[in-house]
């Protein structure tokens, strides 16, 4: 059994330094059983980054807050949709189920903050206030959003025994990138607004499953984020009994923004993903 101590000691000897600024996917399973419970997992986090340090994570929204006109339901299903959904109140709204349970705990947690935004992120510390200090509505992931803020901060990224598919900076980094042929996603998102509930019109580049671009391989975000830990030596640790890494985000789009402006033109580009992991 793990406890909260032993888990900021771990943190430390990975690198979360006091002060820093640190974006976390987490498997809590991964992590084992922890005395207390998983909030204990992101309080020996806030004690490894000490009270000058920042947390965030990406905690999204509920299941079909942005879904109505992105083609992945049925007409039958949307009309339900349009007719039954509350207007999504990002104060109280759940975390998306698929972003694990660390992230709830954190969202709900004394101390934490959200933006007001359906690419929703909550964070505790000393930069909430700058990291939220602007959101745009469309493209809510590139210039000016959080994420932008975050790597200005030299933002550290933190895998806790998660998916390398699910890190949701490489986002930021197609949404900045000098891709051709990107994909727009347009859809509508129920909010309150005087009272009654709007749904109002929102483009990204597309975060869906089926990727900004045609391009991309299965599971392209797990290939990059494997290829920048091969290419950096970045072999990781333990915090618990999850394999976890730790690294700079300016750092990974360093790395991925090149390898997905040669994949858009060329698909063959990505082998060299394959071919670093491997080493």
């Amino acid at each position: 059994m793990h406890s909260r101590a032993s888990l900021a000691s771990d943190f430390r000897s990975l690198g979360v330094a006091p002060g820093a600024v640190v974006m976390v996917h987490a498997s809590v399973r991964a992590v084992g059983e922890v005395a207390g419970g998983p909030d204990e997992i992101h309080l020996a986090l806030k004690d490894a980054l000490s009270d000058e340090g920042t947390l965030m994570m990406y905690a999204g929204c509920p299941q079909y807050v942005d879904e109505v006109g992105r083609g992945n339901l049925s007409p039958s299903e949307e009309a339900e949709v349009l007719e039954k959904l509350p207007a999504f109140d990002p104060d109280t709204a759940r975390s998306a189920r698929d972003h694990g349970a660390l992230v709830e705990c954190l969202r709900t947690y004394p101390g934490s903050r959200v933006n007001p935004h359906p690419a929703r992120f909550v964070a505790w510390g000393t930069r909430v206030d700058y990291l939220f200090s602007a959101q745009p509505w469309d493209y809510a992931f590139g210039r000016d959003s959080a994420l932008d803020r975050f790597v200005g901060l030299d933002g550290k990224i933190l895998l806790l025994g998660c998916d390398h598919d699910t890190v949701t900076f490489p986002h930021y980094v197609e949404h900045v990138a000098d891709i051709p042929g990107k994909r727009v996603a347009r859809f509508k998102v129920p909010i309150s607004e005087n009272g009654a509930r709007v749904w109002r019109d929102m483009a990204e580049f597309d975060t869906s499953g089926a990727g900004v671009h045609a391009n991309w391989p299965d599971r392209f975000f797990a290939r990059l984020v494997d290829g920048f830990l091969a290419a950096s030596g970045n072999c990781g640790g333990l915090v618990g009994d999850a394999r976890c890494y730790l690294f700079s985000a300016a750092e990974l789009h360093r790395f991925a923004r090149p390898l997905m402006e040669r994949t858009a033109v060329d698909r063959d580009a990505a082998n060299q993903l394959r071919e670093l992991a491997s080493r």
